[in-house]
């Protein structure tokens, strides 16, 4: 029996696809389908659940697909680029979901996909509004003005992501954080496990050894 699909022991969802996708290197479009076809296999393809779920939210919001695309490449630190693809962020999205959907009808053939509106309230989304602000001038200059790796308009991006799906949102800062591995501080960091425990996510989801933490840094 598979685990609850926020459960797994490892980021999950969207943002977890993000972090898979980057190792090794993957430069083609038939090698990212493979890594996704995998991942939404993990588990008993447990993980083709969550994953679907986070693609059909942001397909459902008004997000373009530019600003996908902006997550996206923020998260894979252009590891794997969409943009150098020629690959458009909501088509991408779509191909995600529809290998999701294909392995979750392999154990459920009647599996209809719907798009769950997101639970959290407006006091988790305001919490996270809050720590876009207030990390958003170092993650703006990490992505940005990156020497090799640039992605511009990250924090907009964030915020309209966070407007749709607060859960959502956070993951997605998380990944665009540990991506261009921007420095940290220790109270910050424990600011974003204590705001993970409300989401109900556990503490391998938003620490999963990727954040930049600094000890002799202060907010």
């Amino acid at each position: 029996m598979a685990p609850p699909h926020r459960y797994l022991g490892v980021d999950i969802g969207l943002s977890g696809l993000i972090k898979w996708i980057r190792y090794p290197r993957t430069n083609s479009e038939a090698a990212g389908l493979a890594v996704v076809t995998s991942v939404a296999d993990r588990i008993e393809g447990a993980f083709a659940h969550q994953l679907l779920k986070d693609c059909l939210v942001l397909l459902d919001s008004p997000l373009s697909s530019r600003d996908i695309e902006t997550l996206w490449l923020a998260g894979t630190f252009r590891e794997f680029d969409l943009e150098r693809l020629g690959i458009d962020g909501r088509v991408w999205l779509r191909r995600i979901a529809d290998i999701c959907t294909d392995r979750i009808r392999h154990d459920v053939p009647s599996f209809t996909p719907v798009v769950a509106a997101p639970v959290p309230g407006e006091a988790l989304k305001e919490a996270v509004r809050a720590e876009i602000r207030s990390v958003g001038p170092a993650l703006e200059q990490a992505t940005a003005h990156h020497t090799y790796s640039a992605v511009a308009g990250v924090v907009p991006a964030l915020e309209q992501a966070v407007e749709r799906d607060p859960d959502l949102g956070y993951r997605l800062l998380l990944r665009a954080l540990k991506g261009f591995f921007v420095p940290i501080s220790e109270a910050r960091h424990q600011r974003y496990l204590a705001l993970g425990d409300e989401f109900g996510l556990g503490e391998d989801v938003v620490d999963d050894g990727d954040f930049n933490v600094w000890t002799d840094l202060t907010d």
